[in-house]
This record gives structure tokens, C-alpha cells and sequence, in this order.
């Protein structure tokens, strides 16, 4: 995936369209300085590649591929299609895409085009089609970057070539109206269907939309946008490129379903921007690096975009702390990244974003931030290359449609899955516990704890992996409002936990809602257990034992006595079960015990709580992330060694410095 001779990315979008040609030069000799090996460049280009209909212009960019190629830096060449240029919109007005009120996104901003609409595939295409033709044997081009954050200010179009792609895509999915109507539940409230036709997007309505239509619609969305990537990329393919092509992901971005995504990527890139004004950041941002490895483990990700200070579009943009931007930097490598790029490589002078950071600072070369940026680069330049695979034995099961299945209205209790998904992040990574994210449908065999948080929406696949992972000798662990709907968010026949009450060993009669916080009722529930006291919040199920132990008991509220925490034998493994949605605390309380009657141990045990291990193929890299210098003892780096196989039996590493280190 790297080339020329580097081991690791390090560069950034490069924008020199925006500056007058004299620049070019310096910025290449600059880049140099920097340790910079490749840039994406073209992402926002189409109005200057391409200033009319049929027109296009390529001298600029010739020029700019030819002056960074002769100083050695590769290009992440994009196809530029993200923002349509205003002439487009002019000739063709139809193009722009609709909200749920019927409302017209105008042009002026970017993403300004609806995803399915006709005219903009054909000009697309024909511009994609220029591009690639051009530049697809050219030896700096090292990689292809296709649009830019797809979905990401546009997420779902609802206007009428929207609601005609979405009639063709559910009758590929049901071929008849009649599997439609019994998938979606038609006879409640009178909306049985006699043609496709009658079918629109969940525009504006009275009240609650059909569940399984608002579902699908989702799909359709997700499905309609990766149409726009497959399409690009293959046509840089028939134009004989042979570079890999990517577009850049965001993390745990809800309208795009990157389990799907990732398989049409040659390699996966993200985009990253933890806020600096929040302490915790760092575990999040570790969420999301392992969250866009696991997409696609076995290949190198690269980190396509994350700024070096300060952003512009949070209320409050703080700077990242002197060593942070190396520290988050390292993360990723230490989560398997091979590329670390930024936006952007200049600080724009005009334009929304010309307050977010670059690389080249608008205050000069005299700033912290450039001196940071070229110490970086210097740092990844003697990375040796670096092994994939995580090593993890723990697994989280995250699922974009049971995301948006659950973000549904009318349920129980309203509940934020990618909140509750990250609690039980955040407590694994306290405890310095290297994990994995899987699918439902996942292969389960390398791991010997999968936890399973609100699982709302399975289907017989993804209940069989996980009964098999259990049988073969796994600790799985589920919580509360799991396995409740099938795949078309429907009830089953026989209750609730219907694919896993067998594993599980409990019957669930309700859901036992709680008050959310801030109004009245109760808010949360005590839990007394073999792990240890914690406080569950949100629900409070009313389960049943049949074949489970009983680890823990609801000690408050209407649900006192109860059981909350439950084990049952399941084969040669346990299952377990939790009636609750504990805070961060209980969830470190639950997880531990879990681990424990598993033999999990953390990557290193007895680090301090602020100090990060990552681990990749048997590399570990450790990162202090707190205000103050850690002192690592031996006993804390007894089963580690130098990369180059020498004793460590002691480490300092101050604020947000980093250690790559193997294991012994």
C-alpha cells in the first residue's frame, strides 16, 4: 500500500488551486522539510478541472502532479466529484437534493446533489471518466480517492428522483407488492400498497412513520451512495488504473453502513476529529480507530483526515495541547493505520474552513504547529513497517442496522446506541483491554469474549454465529433489549429473546422501562452481584431464570429481587445476560468479571489510567495521554521488550509522548 520507498503515509490535502502558481514550488520544498510522502489532491477541484459542460482544463494540474512527483511526493488523486460546480446547477437545477419537508438544499455550500439523480451520475461519470483516462498510469498517482465523505452534510435525499430509485430498490429487495406489504406490516393504519408506485420516502408526515419503511429507507440511502462509489471506481478500473482505490470513512457515522462499505474498498480511510476540550477524547478516538480497522483487519487503514490544532465548526474550537496532535497520531499507527494525513496542507485565507488548522499554519512557520508537523514526520519516517492484526480476545458487536433499527421511534425507552456501545468501549480501554468490533455475522472464533450491547435487532444468521461462538467454548454476553425484532424490525412468534432464550437460559416478560434523567420516576436501579454493586439506568427487565444462574439482583425500585445478571452453560461456554443498561462504572464491573471467568488479562496489566496500550500484530505502542509524566516499572514491562529484542525494565514518557515496543 505505501510506495517509493516509505513505510507510512504523512501528508494532507493538498489545495493549490487555491493559491497563485508561484506558491507550488515553495509548497513542494516545504513538504520536503515536512517528511511528507503523499498528498490527496483534487477533492474539491471540479470547477477549475472542469469550468463548462464538456470543457475541461488539466494544464494547472498537470503541472502541479509533474512539480510534486519530481520532489518525490505521491498523490491521493481524487475524482473531485463531492461539489458540483455552479454551472451545473444552473443547466440543471434538478439536480439538488430535498429534505423531508420538501425544502431544496441550494448550492453555495458542498454536497449539494441528489445521490440518485440522473444528470448528476451522467456528468460525474463523464468527469471520472476524463480524469482516470488521463492520470491512471501516471507514477505519482499511488492512490485513488473517489468523492469525499459521502452522506456527511446531505444525509438522506427525499425528493422525487430519490422516491423513484427507492421504488426500483425495494422492488429488487420483495419483487412483489404483496412481500412488501406482509415485510412492513401494511394492514395496521391502512397502508397496504397495490403498486410500488405508491410509494414515497418518509417525508413530513402526521405522526410515526412504518418502522420497516424508515429501515429500508436507510438501506436504500446507504446502498444509493455506495452506487456513486462502486460506479467511480469502476471506472478508474476500465481506465486501467491499477492503484487502490478508497474514500474516506467517519468513524461510527450512522448513514452509511460501512460493514458493507468495506467491501468494496481496496483499503480503508478515515477521518477523525476528537475534541480537545474534552479529557476523555482519547478513548473515543481510540473507538473509532478500532472501529475502522476491523472493517477490513487484514489491510493497513490510513488516516486520511484530523487536524493539527484547532478546528472551526465545534460552538468552541480549542487547539490540541503541545505533543497531542503526535499523541493521536500514534494512536492510529498503534491501531493499525499506515498513513497519517491531515486537513489540509495550507491554511486557506478565505472560504468556511479558513479558521480549521493545516499543516502550513496561517501565523507562519515560526508556530508550534509547524514544528510539530516536521517532528512527526521525522518520528514515522524510522517506523519500521509494521505488522496487522490486533491480537484482541474481546470483541464488541456494533451493527449499523440494528443502529438504525433502534433509532426508531415508539420503543420502551429511547436509547442512544452508539452511546451504550461506547460505555462498554471505554471500560474495556480502561482497563487496557485490546479490542476488535465484529458484525453479528462475524466469524467469532479468534475471541474468547463477545459482548453483544442491545442487540435489538438480530437475524437467524447473526443469532446462529453467536450461539456458535457460545457452544464452542465463548463467554458471550448480552444486554437488555436484544434479540426483540427480526430483520425486517417485526416481531417473532414466542416473545422476546426468541433466537437466544435457548443460550441465554431466561424467558423476558417486559422491558421494564425507566424515567429518563432529569424527569419523574425512577431513574436507576441498584444491582447487587457477583461482580460487585452497580447502577443499571434506562430499562429494568422482568426476566425469568429456566436454566440460568442467577449472578445478580435488582436491590431498587419496582424490580427489587428480581434477577438482573444471569450465566447459563451453553455447550462447552457460558452466556450470559444483563437486564439493565449499567454507566460506565458497572459496565467495568461486569466486563471484569466476564474477562476474568474467561482468562482475559489486559495487554499490559497495571498501567496508569491515562496511559494507552494499542496493539498490532504483537507491536505495542503506549501513549500518555494525561498532564503529568508516567514512570513505567518492570513490573508493568515484564513481558515487553525494545523492537529491537533489548531489555525494558523501566519507562518515562511525558504528556502525550509514545513508546513502540513488542512483545517479549
Amino acid at each position: 500500500m505505501t510506495s517509493r520507498g516509505a513505510k507510512m503515509h504523512y501528508g494532507g490535502d493538498y489545495n493549490p488551486e487555491q493559491w497563485p502558481e508561484e506558491i507550488w514550488a515553495d509548497d513542494v520544498l516545504l513538504m520536503q522539510q515536512a517528511g511528507v510522502t503523499m498528498v490527496s489532491l483534487g477533492i474539491f477541484s471540479w470547477s477549475r478541472i472542469q469550468p463548462a459542460e464538456g470543457v475541461f482544463d488539466f494544464d494547472w494540474l498537470d503541472k502541479v502532479i509533474g512539480l510534486l512527483h519530481d520532489g518525490g511526493i505521491t498523490v491521493d488523486l481524487a475524482t473531485a466529484t463531492a461539489s458540483p460546480p455552479p454551472w451545473m446547477v444552473e443547466s440543471y437545477p434538478e439536480v439538488l437534493p430535498r429534505d423531508e419537508n420538501g425544502v431544496v438544499y441550494s448550492p453555495g455550500s458542498r454536497q449539494h446533489y441528489a445521490p440518485a439523480s440522473p444528470v448528476y451520475r451522467r456528468l460525474a461519470r463523464e468527469l471520472v471518466t476524463a480524469i482516470a483516462q488521463r492520470y491512471a498510469q501516471h507514477p505519482a498517482v499511488v492512490m485513488w480517492h473517489v468523492n469525499n465523505e459521502y452522506a456527511c452534510h446531505m444525509h438522506a435525499d427525499y425528493s422525487d428522483v430519490a422516491a423513484i430509485a427507492f421504488r426500483e430498490w425495494l422492488e429488487r429487495k420483495y419483487e412483489t407488492i404483496a412481500a412488501l406489504n406482509a415485510a412492513w406490516g401494511t394492514d395496521f393504519w391502512s397502508q397496504r400498497y397495490t403498486a410500488f408506485s405508491q410509494i414515497l420516502p418518509p417525508r413530513r408526515a402526521p405522526y410515526s412513520h412504518n418502522p420497516t419503511q424508515l429501515l429500508d429507507f436507510r438501506r436504500f440511502t446507504s446502498d444509493c451512495f455506495l452506487e456513486l462509489y462502486t460506479m467511480e471506481r469502476d471506472i478508474i478500473r476500465a481506465a486501467g488504473a491499477t492503484q487502490p482505490v478508497t474514500t474516506n470513512f467517519m468513524g461510527p457515522f450512522m448513514p452509511l453502513d460501512y460493514w458493507k462499505w468495506a467491501q468494496e474498498v481496496d483499503v480503508v480511510s478515515d477521518d477523525a476529529y476528537p475534541d480537545p476540550n474534552d479529557p476523555e477524547s482519547f478513548r473515543d478516538s481510540a473507538f473509532q480507530r478500532d472501529l475502522v480497522r476491523s472493517l477490513k483487519p487484514d489491510v493497513p487503514w490510513i488516516l486520511m483526515e484530523q487536524s493539527t490544532g484547532a478546528l472551526n465548526w465545534r460552538p468552541s474550537n480549542a487547539p490540541k495541547l503541545p505533543g497531542q496532535m503526535a499523541a493521536l497520531s500514534m494512536q492510529a499507527v498503534g491501531r493499525g493505520a499506515d498513513g497519517i494525513l491531515f486537513f489540509q496542507w495550507r491554511q486557506s485565507r478565505g472560504g468556511a474552513e479558513k479558521f480549521h488548522s493545516a499543516m502550513v499554519p496561517q501565523a507562519g512557520l515560526r508556530a508550534r504547529t509547524w514544528h510539530e508537523v516536521v517532528d512527526l514526520g521525522a518520528a514515522l519516517k524510522v517506523l519500521p513497517q509494521l505488522p496487522v492484526g490486533s491480537g484482541a480476545r474481546v470483541a464488541l458487536v456494533f451493527d449499523w442496522q440494528n443502529w438504525w433499527a433502534i433509532s426508531n421511534p415508539d420503543h420502551p425507552v429511547v436509547l442512544d446506541y452508539l452511546d451504550l456501545v461506547r460505555r462498554w468501549y471505554r471500560a474495556l480501554h480502561r482497563d487496557h483491554v485490546q479490542v476488535d468490533f465484529v458484525h453479528p455475522r462475524s466469524d467469532l472464533s479468534a475471541y474468547k469474549v463477545v459482548i453483544a450491547p442491545q442487540l435489538y435487532l438480530l437475524d437467524e444468521a447473526g443469532a446462529d454465529a453467536l450461539r456458535g461462538f457460545a457452544e464452542d467454548g465463548g463467554h458471550l454476553l448480552v444486554t437488555a433489549f436484544s434479540d426483540v425484532v427480526d430483520h425486517d424490525d417485526r416481531f417473532l412468534e414466542g416473545g422476546y429473546l426468541t433466537r437466544l432464550r435457548g443460550a441465554l437460559g431466561v424467558w423476558l416478560e417486559d422491558f421494564g422501562a425507566l424515567a429518563l434523567p432529569g424527569t419523574v420516576g425512577e431513574t436507576h436501579v441498584a444491582v447487587e452481584s457477583v461482580a460487585g454493586e452497580f447502577t443499571g439506568g434506562l430499562l429494568a427487565e422482568y426476566i425469568e431464570p429456566e436454566t440460568a444462574e442467577v449472578l445478580g439482583r435488582f436491590t431498587s425500585g419496582r424490580s427489587a429481587g428480581r434477577a438482573a445478571f444471569t450465566v447459563a452453560t451453553t455447550g462447552a461456554g457460558r452466556a450470559y445476560y444483563l437486564a439493565t443498561v449499567p454507566d460506565e462504572a458497572g459496565c467495568r464491573t461486569v466486563a471484569r468479571h466476564v474477562l476474568t471467568e474467561a482468562g482475559v488479562a489486559p495487554s499490559i496489566p497495571a498501567l496508569p489510567e491515562y496511559v494507552e496500550v494499542a496493539e498490532r500484530g504483537g507491536v505495542l505502542t503506549l501513549i500518555n495521554h494525561g498532564h503529568e509524566t508516567a514512570h513505567l516499572d518492570a513490573g508493568a514491562l515484564e513481558h515487553v521488550a525494545m523492537l529491537d529484542g533489548g531489555p525494558v525494565t523501566e519507562l518515562e514518557l511525558a504528556p502525550f509522548a509514545s513508546a513502540v515496543l513488542r512483545r517479549a
